[in-house]
């Protein structure tokens, strides 16, 4: 008989689009400014935001490029898809810093195609074409942290 792994239940509802977006955006800042995953996040389906340790302040073109860059990723149509992984084969690979003391020994890997991935037990789409186009609606920069204030407009809005 084959055994059953055990994975960390959830205590979240997530808005796919929205969460699958944290992703990118996510890979994008570390791609451009080298500075890690979000420090904080508060991911709602009308607008979230996420905070980023940053030497310095971003530029108003840097902010557009962020823009630029995750709406080229989301049309890509990249599929997102589940790997699912020892904690022991994590390390090295992924923060496990992030990992709850209590998490299971198991542990799910989130792949925006070839473009990010990481520990999740979040809800996503199935492909980044789900998710419509993102817009920064704010920014601002105190402390050395960078705050993005975001929103997805879905192809239905954009009609």
């Amino acid at each position: 008989m084959e055994k059953q792994l055990e994975f960390n239940s959830h205590n979240k509802e997530e808005f796919p689009p929205m969460h699958t977006t944290e992703h990118i955006v996510n890979r994008t800042m570390i791609n451009l400014f080298n500075c890690g995953r979000s420090v904080e996040a508060h991911i709602e389906r009308k607008k979230s935001k996420l905070d980023y340790a940053l030497k310095e302040e971003p530029t108003a073109v840097q902010i557009q490029q962020i823009e630029d860059a995750v709406n080229e990723v989301i049309n890509r149509h990249l599929p997102v898809t589940m790997e699912y992984i020892t904690q022991e084969e994590a390390v090295g690979r992924f923060d496990m810093e992030r990992l709850p003391d209590d998490a299971s020994e198991n542990v799910r890997v989130v792949h925006v195609g070839n473009y990010d991935e990481c520990l999740c037990i979040g809800k996503h789409v199935e492909n980044t074409s789900e998710i419509g186009t993102f817009k920064i609606i704010s920014h601002n920069y105190e402390n050395g942290i960078l705050r993005l204030r975001f929103k997805l407009i879905t192809n239905e809005q954009a009609k």
